[in-house]
């Protein structure tokens, strides 16, 4: 990984196309004259449907189709959307409650699709919207983040989705009873939207009898096995392909209602079917993130090492199981339950309850973000109430580079780390000695200033197998992979990596994704595992080019194998001039009638994931008259073992932090008691703008992973991971001054002014 000319920073060949609106995106490229799909959603968040009268919307002018749950049951299709469950701490199966494609005699959130029409155009579906006989009776409403409340599924008495536990709570219990010092903190998470710059959409054709789906996803294999379980048809019969996506961030990783819908319209028509999600559709319609509170509990010895950490967290599911819910604050969470801490002492237990609102499921990062935050913020709590330093106390607690491997608590083997090394590094990155300076300035002019830290560790997930194939063609070579940019800049990577590998020029090299019918297998995108697993999968095939291209030229050349050599740019023959090219001996190939040699593909399977670790540091001022939050510094030091291309690794960090200062700052998901979604636009959901950001300093600190031959460790989500502690943790560093002990994102001026003039003992801030 260190010859010269390789792991360089080479700029995006997709950014052009994306740049000049050359983009292929679902919408873009729907067949001419497909029909428009509509869907009739729900306007109250719980209640029975008593009528449902679709006649006079089907005799509308251009209207071809209209269905309902019943259409799709007496069609033959499998109305409930598959999602994981769980077990509970008593062995049982969690509730799995079905979720239909359409709603089933009873709507559970606003937004939830009752119907769908198909006409010629959006305004005729919109119109024969209108027309349908909907009546719906009211049932009580839930949308408290707590146990109990009117039964929305009676699968789930008291709205109970999961009682799940990990650990010996028994041994944490005896622990906390004889610590020397004990500290309990309460973290929130708010719920956020994903608000991807791309919705949500799909076209659905039949084409030669054939069904295909295109959709703007994360991958295509998953949405294939879903469409041949819903229709009941030979995975033959079915095609799924993904174009450019703008992106996904794991909301679009999921399963949706609308892509069966549309199929099931396109067999019934024979036409093509076409559907888009406008914004507020999104908002009310897409899987939102994070939404959960957990209390934590931290155990010390008298020397302020950790000796027991308890976690017990609340977590939103919304009305349904979405595919990854329940799994994420779970499974998840646990496997970076006690981050970067050498303690064994630990358990989480987690409660899923349903509530009268849209879906929860995964957001950039899927239970990892959600642990980091309320380890990183207990370990400060903790650092204030026992007037040590939190960087030091941190320290103090690491994992040493001496006992990896490692098994932390929840069974999980961390391969390599080096924390103190990162954490020194972000300390001079940051400039923490110059902070007392920045903060004495800050008071100068009347602000309050305060310094964050987060040390996060995350576990790279999603399949960990992964297929490439590699075919010649006569002007250079295409790459087929399994994984699926929704933007972190695949084409440009893997054409960079396979060109490293084999020294075919990178402008030679096409990338192929997001289609069924062009290689066999593939697991998507998500868990930051593209580049580490399909890059693996891409190491293989080179390897079989080599074997099968070694074979044919020592054949030609009438020597044995063992004389030729490669040496990633050429062909080398003990005693011939000859020095091909792996394009040269494609040729070759192809000259001599060998078209089995221009086609080569392995699959690999890694045994263990990577861990990428680092430390955020960020400096926010505050106006402590308006409550405004300036982030004004923001420094990342990540240890991500060797990168292919250190450019869009820092593009993925800082697509992360921008997230995460996103929620912390502004973003925040409002219901009203009726279930109403008050945040339903970008005049009401507040999105980080460019000037919420300062210039984020970024650098790396390697410490290649063992469980791949690159030595890779994933980046698409850590940005995200260490970002949510790091900005809350510098706020109430800010606050401290002023009294306040106790925040909460998302830190809006309105917010913090209140929290302020609360500490002051000030009543306006009722």
């Amino acid at each position: 990984m260190e010859k010269f000319g390789k792991s360089q920073s080479v700029t995006r060949v997709e950014d052009v196309r994306f740049l000049t609106g050359q983009g292929r995106y679902v919408d873009d490229i729907a067949p001419v004259g497909a029909l428009h799909a509509y869907f009739l959603r729900a306007t109250v968040a719980h209640g029975e449907i008593t009528a449902l009268d679709l006649d006079d919307a089907r005799a509308m002018p251009d209207v071809h189709l209209i269905v309902s749950a019943d259409d799709l049951v007496a069609a033959g299709v499998e109305l409930g959307l598959a999602g994981s469950t769980v077990k509970n701490r008593d062995g049982s199966r969690s509730a799995a409650p079905l979720r239909p494609l359409l709603a089933q005699g009873r709507v559970r959130h606003v937004g939830e699709a009752i119907a769908m029409i198909v006409a010629d155009t959006m305004v005729a579906a919109k119109d024969a919207a209108e027309a349908i006989g909907l009546e719906i009776d009211d049932l009580p409403v839930h949308v408290d983040l707590a146990i109990g409340g009117d039964t929305i599924h009676p699968e789930a008495p008291r709205n109970l989705a999961f009682d799940w536990g990990m650990g010996d709570e028994t041994a944490v219990q005896a622990a906390i009873a004889k610590a020397a010092h004990v500290v309990t903190v309460d973290v929130g998470d708010n719920r956020i939207i994903c608000n991807s710059m791309e919705p949500r959409g799909c076209y659905a054709e039949v084409v030669d009898g054939r069904l295909h789906v295109a959709t703007n996803g994360q991958g295509v294999w998953v949405p294939k096995g879903d469409l041949v379980r819903h229709f009941g048809l030979d995975p033959d019969e079915v095609r799924v392909t993904n174009p450019d996506t703008g992106g996904g961030f794991g909301m679009k990783a999921m399963r949706y209602p609308e892509p069966f819908c549309a199929a099931h319209a396109a067999r019934v028509l024979g036409r093509p079917v076409r559907w888009m999600s406008d914004r507020t559709e999104a908002m009310l319609s897409d899987n939102a993130g994070r939404d959960l509170t957990t209390t934590a509990t931290l155990a010390f010895d008298a020397n302020y090492q950790i000796t027991a950490y308890h976690v017990d967290t609340i977590a939103n599911m919304g009305a349904y199981n979405s595919q990854f819910a329940q799994g994420i604050q779970t499974d998840l969470f646990s496997k970076v339950l006690m981050g970067t801490y050498d303690v064994q002492t630990a358990y989480m237990r987690t409660r899923g309850i349903y509530t009268n609102t849209t879906p929860v499921d995964a957001y950039r990062g899927a239970g990892r973000p959600e642990a980091i935050f309320v380890l990183e913020r207990a370990i400060d709590e903790a650092a204030r109430q026992l007037g040590v330093d939190p960087w030091a106390l941190r320290e103090k607690n690491f994992i040493v580079p001496a006992k990896f491997p490692y098994t932390t608590a929840t069974g999980v083997t961390y391969d390599v780390g080096d924390f103190a090394m990162v954490l020194a590094s972000a300390g001079r990155e940051a400039d923490r000695d110059g902070f007392a300076a920045r903060k004495a300035a800050s008071v100068a002019k009347g602000k309050l200033r305060g310094q964050g830290l987060c040390y996060y560790i995350e576990s790279i997930l999603g399949n960990p197998a992964e297929t490439t194939a590699v075919e010649f063609t006569t002007d250079g070579a295409t790459i087929f992979v399994g994984t699926q940019s929704n933007g972190q800049g695949h084409e440009t990577v893997y054409a960079q990596y396979l060109s490293d590998q084999t020294g075919i020029p990178a402008g030679q090299i096409t990338v192929v994704q997001g289609d069924s019918d062009q290689i066999a297998t593939g697991g998507g995108t998500g868990g930051s595992r593209s580049v580490t697993v399909q890059n693996t999968a891409t190491l293989a095939a080179v390897d079989v080019m080599l074997e099968a291209f070694t074979a044919f030229l020592a054949d030609a050349e009438g020597v044995d194998a063992s004389a030729v050599s490669f040496d990633d740019e050429r062909f080398r023959i003990a005693g011939s001039n000859l020095t091909p090219t792996m394009l040269e001996v494609a040729d070759m190939a192809r000259d001599a009638g060998r078209d089995d040699l221009l086609r080569h593909s392995a699959s690999i399977k890694l045994d263990n994931r990577s861990f990428p670790n680092g430390a955020h540091v960020t400096e926010v001022e505050i106006d402590p008259d308006t409550g405004v939050v300036t982030v004004d510094r923001y420094t990342v030091v990540d240890d991500f073992g060797n990168l292919i291309n250190p450019m869009l690794a820092e593009g993925q960090v800082h697509g992360g932090v921008a997230q995460g200062v996103g929620q912390a700052l502004t973003e925040h998901v409002v219901f009203d008691e009726e279930g109403q979604l008050l945040t339903a636009s970008f005049m009401d959901y507040g999105m980080p703008r460019a000037d919420d950001l300062p210039m984020i300093k970024f650098r790396t600190e390697c410490v290649p992973s063992t469980y791949n031959p690159l030595g890779m460790k994933g980046c698409g989500e850590a940005g995200t991971v260490g970002a949510l502690a790091a900005v809350t943790n510098a706020v109430l560093d800010a606050l401290w001054d002023v009294g306040v002990r106790e925040v909460e994102m998302p830190f809006t001026p309105h917010r913090v002014w209140q929290m302020i003039k609360k500490a002051k003992g000030d009543s306006a801030a009722a």
